[in-house]
């Protein structure tokens, strides 16, 4: 309290106070207060986390109003994308835009979201542009075609599936499976096809990522079903193979969602516009 009370330059009785009126507000205790001094309660960490990310957005706000200002950027695009679409060459892709005469003044701010939440993000107005899996549920967005991927299931070196040139969806649910949350649209995409088999998926652990996934098939604690360039990406050894999926819906697309060509600003058009082109370019025929 003295040192928060010395940084601030108040008084330590006004800092208590002040700690004594938000818990009032909120309704819950922030401190736990002893002898020696305090620390947070649960309630108090999560508070704290929050604030934290309110002062980063402050900051954040005062370095871009900092740019414009200066003419150091003239236009702002926020783009969410998926894990996958991220690995499958979009940062590169954002990068080539940025690098072409006339754009040197447009920031692009990407982040990473699940399928779910980016489109809820974009469909809200939160975000310009997404870029996720087709297979995601739009909710009335506009889409473009931006790349192709495919999955492929990840398996211990010395799993009894390791060897194979190519394995059926059907055939791994023998085996333990690795995956990922719910909100995600591989998730959606496997358990809507072992329904279609009237079977489960025999899920022996859930993580939060595709390369927690593959550190867990690494250490032989089951199968996961990953895009191949996040496969790759992770560094297939001695201690992984990736076996491409012998079915039709492992071969996926990702788009660029919006909520429409008139609702998006110029420099989210032109870049939209860009990646959609570089799709063009990569697409046989």
């Amino acid at each position: 309290m003295a040192r928060a009370a010395a940084r601030e330059r108040i008084e330590p009785s006004a800092v208590s106070k002040r700690i004594a009126q938000l818990e009032d507000d909120l309704g819950v205790e922030l401190l736990v207060r002893a002898r020696r001094g305090v620390e947070p309660t649960p309630a108090g960490r999560a508070l704290l986390e929050r604030a934290r990310d309110v002062v980063f957005s402050i900051d954040r706000i005062d370095a871009d109003a900092a740019s414009f200002a200066a003419g150091r950027v003239t236009s702002q695009v926020r783009v969410l994308a998926t894990p996958a679409a991220i690995a499958e060459g979009l940062l590169d892709d954002i990068a080539s835009f940025m690098r072409e005469p006339g754009h040197e003044g447009v920031r692009v701010d990407l982040e990473e979201r699940e399928s779910r939440d980016l489109v809820g993000d974009v469909h809200d107005g939160r975000a310009s542009l997404g870029v996720c899996g087709d297979e995601a549920e739009l909710r009335g967005l506009a889409s473009r075609l931006y790349r192709r991927d495919r999955l492929v299931l990840a398996v211990y070196a010395g799993h009894a599936l390791a060897g194979r040139e190519s394995v059926r969806f059907a055939e791994t649910l023998a085996f333990d499976h690795v995956g990922l949350p719910p909100s995600t649209a591989v998730h959606a995409l496997l358990q809507r096809e072992a329904a279609r088999l009237d079977r489960v998926v025999p899920y022996r652990t859930v993580v939060s990522t595709f390369d927690a996934a593959l550190r867990v098939v690494a250490a032989n604690l089951g199968v996961g079903v990953v895009p191949v360039a996040i496969g790759r990406r992770s560094g297939v050894g001695v201690d992984l193979q990736l076996i491409p999926l012998a079915e039709d819906w492992a071969e996926r697309g990702f788009v660029l969602c919006f909520r429409g060509p008139d609702a998006l600003p110029p420099a989210s058009r032109k870049l939209a516009d860009h990646l959609a082109a570089l799709a063009a370019l990569a697409t046989p025929g």
